[in-house]
């Protein structure tokens, strides 16, 4: 135990006004029962998350958390990001690991939730790892008691179609899934040292309203080459960005939790059926609008899911559902996709030019 948290199980007879507020945390957390749903906040009752990596699922944390009256900041790469970023309303900062230094961050030290969605690099690892013992000197201020890591379900490999959970042996086959997995150790590591919970999301392909099957059909985007080699898997895992969401906040209510999750929807189809049924929505209400599109015609797809040969595997969401109480607001693709179209008031290049001409960034 003293390993895990810093804590010995010797210290849980010291009264607890007697010890420091991160501990005083962490122990009123643990004692609390898992259905309770108590969030422990700082001693100043504001939530004030930090996220690494803005992008698509940063963002869309990043807003909905700032909506609920959340302090929030956040990293870019450039310019034209930060400036959206702080029209959400967020703090936002220019941050490249290999040259800016953690203290130009200057709200990172008072958070109390970190999520980190900067992946890692192929022969360099997690770029933020490397920073390790600056880090653990900005987050040492007893202000953190939540963090998470964004990982992925690349990790387990191929597993010829399998089930699995959280306890499959890992199989990383490609380097980035290596990586993935060097840094659920490292950041774990970190945590422990600083005696902080920590949870891993392993997620499926993201998908959400702008990044979504429906949207490569429109823009006739061409697939790239690992895209084309995900045609020939049977079992794709994939997860709707709302339901990332939903896991992130269930993990706040549960500070003991600290586990490894896959954060994916109930249904691990091929992705040319994914394709298949997102061309005949577009089809059924923009007749023709969709055929003959970068990623084949319907039938076209409908014929390569004939020609799948690679397993994969079907990644359990059990522990998501029991330990944090998520209910998925899309447990598959079907309602994720049909619901972004609904969403869909124009037709897409028409929205486009909508905010083009109003001055609205892309």
């Amino acid at each position: 135990m003293e390993a895990i948290w810093g804590v010995s199980w010797r210290s849980r007879a010291v009264p607890v006004g007697h010890l420091p507020e991160r501990s005083r945390r962490r122990m009123l957390s643990s004692s609390l029962p898992p259905l309770a749903r108590v969030a422990v906040r700082s001693e100043s009752g504001a939530n004030r998350m930090f996220v690494f990596g803005t992008g698509f699922v940063g963002r869309y944390v990043s807003d909905r958390l700032r909506k609920e009256g959340w302090q929030v900041s956040g990293t870019c790469t450039n310019p034209s990001s930060k400036r959206v970023l702080e029209e959400m309303g967020l703090e936002a900062f220019i941050f490249d690991v290999h040259n800016s230094k953690l203290s130009s961050l200057h709200t990172l030290q008072h958070a109390t939730h970190l999520l980190i969605s900067i992946p890692p690099i192929v022969g360099i690892g997690d770029p933020l790892l490397r920073l390790h013992e600056d880090l653990q000197g900005t987050l040492s201020h007893g202000n953190l008691q939540w963090l998470c890591y964004l990982s992925s379900t690349s990790v387990y490999g191929d597993c010829s179609g399998a089930w699995v959970d959280e306890d499959y042996p890992v199989n990383p086959q490609k380097e980035s899934a290596k990586a993935r997995l060097a840094a659920e150790k490292g950041w774990l590591a970190l945590g422990h040292e600083l005696g902080v919970v920590v949870n891993i999301f392993r997620l499926g392909g993201i998908y959400g309203p702008g990044r979504s099957a429906l949207d490569t059909i429109l823009k006739r985007e061409s697939l790239s080459e690992g895209q084309k080699r995900r045609e020939t898997r049977l079992y794709t895992a994939r997860v709707h960005v709302a339901d990332i969401h939903q896991a992130i906040k269930a993990s706040f209510d549960i500070l003991s939790s600290g586990k490894i999750y896959n954060v994916v929807d109930d249904d691990p189809a091929p992705r040319a059926e994914v394709f298949a049924f997102a061309e005949a929505l577009i089809e059924r209400r923009w007749p023709r609008m969709a055929s003959r599109s970068a990623c084949g015609s319907l039938e076209d797809l409908k014929s390569l899911k004939e020609n799948i040969h690679h397993g994969e595997k079907r990644v359990s969401n059990a522990r998501l559902k029991k330990d944090l109480g998520v209910r998925l607001l899309y447990p598959t693709y079907r309602l994720g996709l049909q619901s972004i179209l609904d969403s869909w008031e124009l037709f897409p290049t028409d929205r486009e030019s909508q905010q083009h001409d109003r001055g609205w960034e892309a």
